[in-house]
């Protein structure tokens, strides 16, 4: 029982720290232009035709970074939580050639903002889960605190991995609407999705190891053994009622 436990909370570890590694190269893309940060951004858009935009813009969690001739993010300086609002004085500045679903909405700078702190809470707990993995290898209590702390990371995960998706592809859409060719960014999603099922995954293997050498059968012994006794000395207590009488 020992050593399944044991595999089960090492599996379980695994399943967490790849979770954690993909949610940190998602949430860290674009802060600094380095491999591979420089590689991983939500939205690509042609923004060539918007005054003062550069040709080709990349939005992460960090900037609104321009792309260099090695097609990878050239971003200037980091400001936390930065937002999707191509209209704004944060982005471009400007309403020219920007799609009009942009323009008078709070839409998507409101999404895009609430992604941030609600993936620095999923990060928050998955680290949880992580340390108290160890423990999930040799206690039953390990396991099921490492599997309570998953199932919470997997939650605010979820929520940012759905507002992503919401606010980028509506985001893709709008400018391919108008003639500006936008994609998204493969890596980036490709993270946010993948650790959002090896939380999942995490989560329902620390409830196995949880559930591994629970004796249903302990109790049960005990009250055999206590009949066993009873018995003993009631058949032995017949015995000799019967040599008394005889």
């Amino acid at each position: 029982m020992t050593i399944s436990r044991a595999g089960l909370g090492l599996l379980g570890l695994f399943f967490t720290a790849s979770a954690l590694l993909l949610m940190f190269l998602a949430f860290l893309g674009g802060a600094r232009n380095s491999n591979p940060l420089n590689r991983i951004y939500w939205l690509q858009a042609d923004t060539s035709n918007i005054p003062g935009a550069p040709a080709l813009s990349r939005w992460t969690y960090w900037n609104l970074c321009a792309v260099n001739d090695k097609g990878h993010n050239a971003c200037g300086k980091s400001y936390a939580d930065y937002p999707f609002d191509p209209p704004s004085h944060r982005n471009f500045g400007t309403t020219t050639n920007i799609p009009s679903a942009f323009i008078g909405t709070n839409h998507y700078f409101l999404t895009s903002r609430f992604m941030f702190p609600f993936h620095i809470i999923a990060l928050f707990f998955a680290t949880c889960s992580l340390f108290t993995g160890f423990l999930a290898m040799c206690t039953r209590i390990g396991s099921f605190v490492s599997a309570l702390s998953a199932y919470i990371a997997l939650t605010f995960q979820v929520i940012t991995t759905c507002l992503m998706t919401a606010v980028y592809v509506q985001g893709r859409n709008k400018f391919n609407a108008n003639g500006q060719t936008s994609r998204l960014g493969v890596k980036a999603f490709a993270f946010m999705w993948t650790s959002t099922a090896l939380l999942f995954l995490a989560g329902v293997i620390y409830c196995m190891g949880g559930a591994v050498g629970r004796k249903e059968s302990g109790y049960s012994g005990r009250e055999q053994r206590r009949r066993g006794f009873f018995s003993s000395h009631r058949s032995g207590s017949l015995r000799s009622n019967k040599e008394t009488a005889a």
